[in-house]
């Protein structure tokens, strides 16, 4: 009988060579050491894995349904204002019978049946009286029938100031006058004028948003970075713009300009002064945001291995602030667009011949007009939705651009 003791007994040496054949694999199935090097992820902070960020910020953009609205309605309103004679179905400054009702439109053929094609029915009297107020009750006129087209001849105007051109993005077939939104004071067609009349409110509300924010940057960046004596003398002309009174200093320096001033004079003279008061409150924003970005530690580590206070500018915090700089610019737009026309219905305004939104708004200007001629109105319709895309894209681009 065999005990415990009387079983064989391995060394040390001997365990650990038997456990050493044991793991020991073929040469043939052993892996390579891998390299540290070629396995370490590349990390790149303008892209998401094999994503750039402008692909990032799109896809982000993409999932706002508001931002998207709000983009295809941009894009629209910039067609328009650039072909703007093109898609204008009547000449803006042709006079027909003042005060016109808008047209009536229908699907229907004057037969009565169903047409893909809408026809146009003037508004006219029908002889009959109101019998409260006793005034001429209106109607559309079904004897005399208008087809509506697309791409039809029109008046000559000029594509883009230089091209010859009669074709219309859409318009009466037969050429006759048609007014969806009726006509002004002196029978001049309300959608034209406003269509045309985009060209001047939206060029005055991107020219001012791109001077105040050049200005606005550049005092804010400077203000924030360099510090010390020059951010305290910059910060208090800041805060005396900003608790300038601006609506009495308009009004002001409306009475300056002569009547007679030719109007790109006095289109200068407007962009010059909402520039003038518009740049303060972006340069705050950006010297704050450069106050926290001169304190981040690759700004710091810039500092000091030695490189220049413009590369700094422009290489680091610029970068960094350009996402501020896109949302700010989309909000202030319709900022622009509203006091402009503010300002045009106050009196302040582009002179004629030339046509802005605040120009029409200046037929507005008597409640016993609204009353009768509702219609008059319409301009505010181009300025509610030139508001409502910007800010749309706006919201929808900060939500894309900081998610945090």
């Amino acid at each position: 009988m065999s005990t415990i003791a009387d079983k064989p007994t391995l060394t040390t040496t001997e365990t650990g060579a038997a456990n050493s054949a044991e793991l020991a694999t073929p040469a043939a199935h052993q892996l390579p050491p891998a390299d540290p090097v070629a396995e370490a992820p590349v990390v790149n902070r303008f892209s998401h894995g094999n994503e750039t960020y402008a692909a990032l910020v799109w896809r982000r953009f993409r999932r706002s349904t508001m931002g998207m609205i709000g983009l295809v309605l941009t894009v629209a309103l910039l067609t328009m204002a650039i072909f703007g004679d093109f898609f204008a179905p009547m000449d803006p400054k042709r006079a027909e019978i003042a005060f016109a009702p808008p047209d009536h439109v229908e699907f229907s053929a004057p037969d009565g049946s169903f047409s893909l094609i809408p026809y146009i029915y003037p508004i006219v009297e029908t002889g009959e009286f109101d019998p409260i107020t006793f005034q001429p009750m209106t109607g559309p006129d079904k004897t005399n029938p208008t087809a509506l087209g697309f791409f039809v001849k029109g008046h000559r105007y000029n594509l883009l100031g230089i091209i010859p051109a009669d074709i219309h993005f859409f318009g009466a077939v037969d050429g006759r006058p048609i007014h969806f939104l009726g006509t002004d004071k002196f029978g001049r067609d309300i959608l034209s004028r406003g269509i045309v009349g985009s060209q001047i409110s939206l060029t005055i509300a991107l020219v001012v948003v791109l001077l105040t924010t050049t200005i606005g940057t550049l005092v804010g960046i400077a203000s924030g970075y360099i510090g010390g004596r020059l951010d305290a003398w910059v910060q208090r002309f800041v805060d005396l713009v900003l608790a300038f009174p601006q609506l009495p200093l308009y009004l002001a320096l409306a009475s300056l300009i002569p009547v007679t001033a030719p109007s790109p004079v006095f289109i200068a003279f407007v962009i010059g002064v909402m520039a003038v008061l518009g740049w303060a409150q972006l340069a705050r924003e950006v010297r704050s945001k450069t106050l926290a970005l001169a304190r981040i530690e690759y700004v710091r580590a810039a500092v000091a291995v030695g490189s220049s206070d413009w590369r700094i500018i422009v290489r680091h915090i610029l970068p960094n602030v350009s996402s501020h700089l896109i949302v700010a610019v989309t909000i202030a737009i319709p900022s622009v667009v509203l006091l402009e026309s503010f300002l045009g219905y106050l009196g302040f305004a582009v002179k004629p011949p030339l046509i802005s939104w605040g120009l029409m708004l200046q037929d507005t200007g008597t409640f016993s007009v609204i009353g009768s001629y509702p219609w008059i109105l319409s301009p505010v319709v181009f300025v509610l939705i030139t508001v409502f895309a910007f800010n749309a894209l706006g919201d929808g681009l900060r939500d894309a651009i900081d998610p945090y």
